[in-house]
């Protein structure tokens, strides 16, 4: 691991939890392993065109590279992304309550990594594809990285059993489409860095404040589990503050989310002539399956990220069929276009504002 990076969290140990934790994926030989990787690469690239043509965003195609992964190879780069998006709140933390004792720091970092191994081995089975616009620093030429997690995206096409060849562009497509939000909208990643950095500054870092917020959570907590309370558990210690800048990150990632789906199901009938059998039943596996994984999901706040793109895309439809693709376009111009969480809720609202 990099040796700037704080030493509260053992990264190594998450990674090798989460590893530990993830399972290999299904069992194919190499020769089909190879062809996966091979066919998700020409997907991606070929994803680049069917993007730009069918919204009108023109992105860099060299500007954030391409990586097909393994789930250990996922779940590096995430804790390389936990690592850059945490050193700030980490340094608040010690600049508040100073340098912990070596036998605290060396328990305490094994604790947290063992937690944060065990929320990315849970992730790392579920997720398909992913944007990392963390892993460049702020400023950079580079926008981040595209992966793909070809173990996942062959589980998936299995379980649901539809047609490889067109699953495997579809989840390109969508991922191209967070490529594209990144790299032709140049603002993006830092107005994002930028509302992350205001989420930290919001921490409450006062131990007897933070206390009384983690025991109001734990006496919802049953009501959360049980389901009957909209909201995840890291909601449950969000300040009034920290809820301003969540509801604006809310709005954000529910319109990335949103656009990428409707432009993946948009491209879809073109090429990819199983479309809609592919949607259906994805929408359905987006449920969750089991009683545990349901939990789980809740408390982590999946349920909130499924709500992201379906809210996310009723929103970029609701606009388009307003003004059109043009019009809607104008939510890139710059960060005051960006809906609110309210306005997600509101096409109209937005087309009012925005258009006049």
């Amino acid at each position: 691991m990099a040796g700037n990076r704080s030493t509260m969290i053992d990264w190594d140990l998450a990674v090798t939890a989460a590893s530990k934790m993830s399972g290999p994926g299904p069992m194919i030989s190499r020769g089909e392993a190879e062809a996966v990787v091979a066919e998700l690469r020409a997907g991606a690239h070929r994803s680049t065109s069917l993007v730009r043509d069918y919204t009108g965003l023109v992105a860099e195609e060299r500007s954030a590279p391409v990586l097909i992964v393994d789930r250990p190879g996922w779940i590096q780069a995430n804790v390389d992304g936990f690592a850059t998006i945490i050193s700030p709140l980490v340094e608040k933390l010690q600049e508040r309550k100073g340098a912990p004792s070596p036998l605290a720091e060396a328990v305490g970092s094994r604790v947290t990594g063992l937690e944060l191994g065990a929320l990315l081995g849970f992730m790392s089975s579920k997720v398909l594809g992913q944007f990392d616009p963390f892993h460049a620093p702020v400023g950079s030429e580079t926008a981040g990285r595209m992966l793909l997690v070809a173990p996942n995206v062959v589980h998936v096409e299995n379980e649901l059993d539809v047609d490889p060849t067109d699953f495997r562009l579809w989840v390109c497509l969508h991922e191209e489409t967070h490529r594209v939000q990144f790299t032709a909208v140049p603002w993006m990643r830092d107005h994002i860095h930028g509302e992350i950095a205001n989420l930290v500054d919001s921490v409450e870092v006062d131990p007897a404040k933070l206390a009384g917020m983690l025991g109001e959570g734990v006496k919802r907590l049953g009501d959360l589990v049980r389901g009957n309370d909209d909201v995840s558990l890291l909601d449950l210690v969000q300040t009034p503050e920290q809820k301003e800048v969540v509801d604006r990150i809310t709005g954000v990632m529910s319109l990335l989310e949103g656009h990428a789906d409707v432009v993946m199901d948009g491209v879809g009938p073109g090429v990819i002539p199983s479309v809609a059998q592919i949607r259906a039943r994805f929408n359905e596996r987006r449920k969750g399956a089991g009683t545990l994984d349901k939990v789980l999901r809740r408390l982590l706040g999946l349920d909130a990220k499924m709500a992201q793109y379906r809210n996310g895309a009723a929103f970029v439809r609701g606009v388009m069929d307003q003004v059109g693709m043009e019009g809607f376009n104008k939510v890139w111009v710059e960060p005051a276009n960006l809906p609110s969480k309210a306005e997600i809720g509101d096409p109209a609202a937005w087309v009012r504002r925005v258009h006049g």
